[in-house]
Formats: structure tokens, sequence, C-alpha cells
């Protein structure tokens, strides 16, 4: 990662977007607003009865709004590295969107729910089949620990490179440690992926 020059000629911080996805209810607005150093932007709407038999509430029954667009906001790691996140909306009737919001996103995490793994997969065939880095938070709602990193890695066919951390979407730490997780699979991406210089 390079740094931006701004009009004076100092170094700037290098902005980097974040995608935080998962499916309908994993916790994707709450991360955003727990993390982020600005009050959040949020598109979320109530629940209404038109919704009824389109939106899934199998385990998140108590849920009364949704994400419509997006959720946005931002974190500065440090001097030199700000994230700009934008949480994308879980429903399927709205993952059309995700294909505007990955433009220029540089990684993502994708959250998940034990109670309710199957939700993910498809966030996770998404980030795959494009290439693009991710780390999964398993977010443990209530700090019920109920799986394995080893079960849960084997019910969601994880790629051993790929990390897995598991964190409390309300927790404004555990959520920035889930997001150095992601910076720290990007840098060693790559690195994986330089050019190694010929002696």
């Amino acid at each position: 990662m390079g740094y931006a020059i701004s009009d004076q000629g100092d170094a700037a911080p290098l902005a980097v977007k974040i995608l935080i996805a998962g499916g309908f209810g994993v916790g994707k607005t709450t991360l955003v607003g727990a993390v982020s150093e600005v009050a959040p932007l949020r598109t979320e709407e109530y629940l209404t009865h038109a919704s009824v038999g389109v939106d899934d509430l199998e385990g998140v029954s108590g849920k009364s709004t949704t994400t419509v667009a997006l959720d946005f906001g931002r974190i500065t790691i440090s001097s030199e590295l700000v994230l700009y996140l934008f949480g994308t909306p879980g429903q399927e009737r709205f993952w059309f969107m995700w294909n505007d919001l990955v433009n220029g996103a540089m990684g993502a995490v994708v959250l998940v729910d034990t109670r309710r793994l199957d939700v993910s997969f498809a966030s996770i065939d998404f980030f795959e089949s494009r290439g693009i880095p991710f780390v999964v938070g398993v977010n443990c709602f209530h700090g019920v620990r109920d799986r394995t990193q080893e079960e849960i890695r084997r019910a969601l066919d994880l790629d051993p490179q790929v990390p897995l951390v598991l964190c409390d979407a309300r927790d404004r730490t555990a959520g920035r440690d889930v997001l150095l997780a992601l910076i720290d699979h990007l840098m060693a991406a790559r690195s994986r992926t330089a050019p190694h210089p010929v002696a």
C-alpha cells in the first residue's frame, strides 16, 4: 500500500474502500455503527407487512428494520490509513446493488451468524467469484460461541487462507480487530503476488 500526495506535497492517508457484507440480520449495520468515527449514514427502513413472505425472518424475528441501500462509515486506522466502510443490504431482493458497491473495493468483511450460516453462502460466493480478498467475522451474539472455528470453516467451506475472526459486532474494539485482520490479509496477499527481485 502507498500514500496519496496532496496538492501541498504532504503525504495524505491512503483511503481504502471496504465492504461489510453478509446475510440479512447478521449485524452489518451494527458493526459499521460501532466502529465508525463519524455518525454513520444509514438507509434503514421499517419492515412492513409488504415484506411478509419476501424477507426471511427466521432466527431474527425481533428485527424491525432493514437496510435498503447501504450503510456508510469511516475509521482511521493510523495517520497513514483510513478505511471507508460500505455496508451492503442483506436481503436477496437488494443484491443487485452489490455490483455497484463493489467497484473500487480493496476487500470485504463477511459477517456470519452461527445460528444461520446458510444466509452467508451467497456473500462468500460473491467475493470468491470476483477474486476479492475477504475475511469472515463470526458475530457471537450475546457472547454465545456454540461452534468451534473449525466447525464454522467446514460449514462455510472456507479456503484455509481466509482468516476467520470471532467478534461482537456491537463492540468497537472487536470490530476494529476484524478490520485489522482484513488489512493484514490484504497485505499478505499483496506480498504473495508482488514480483520478486532478480538476484
